[in-house]
């Protein structure tokens, strides 16, 4: 064999499984990358949902804190009122009361 064979051989030998190995590392972390994507948008996902249900506990608090803060009166009617009002509207009726906490 001559010079100019073995490095053509060379390449071939060396070069065409270093460019497959590149080809497919680079497929490899493309997918990774969008699998990565996937996992981030499903987290979003979760932590918006576990603030939307963060946020209807913490009303829930503020109607229990405020019945429990309030007078005797006032009290027997608000329990009345939240075992008939469903929990989305009572939420706002509550906002929109004054806190009579001294009375």
């Amino acid at each position: 064999m001559n010079g100019a064979t073995t490095i053509m051989l060379a390449m071939i030998v060396i070069g065409l499984p270093t460019l497959m190995m590149t080809v497919a590392f680079n497929r490899f972390f493309k997918f990774r990358e969008k699998k990565l994507e996937v996992e981030a948008m499903h987290a979003a996902e979760k932590a918006a949902q576990y603030a939307s249900r963060s946020h209807e506990l913490e009303e829930r608090v503020r109607v229990l804190e405020q019945i429990v803060t309030d007078g005797g009166a006032q009290t027997a009617a608000q329990i009345e009122a939240l075992r008939s009002a469903p929990p989305r509207r009572l939420a706002r009726e509550v906002q929109q009361e004054p806190l009579n906490q001294g009375e």
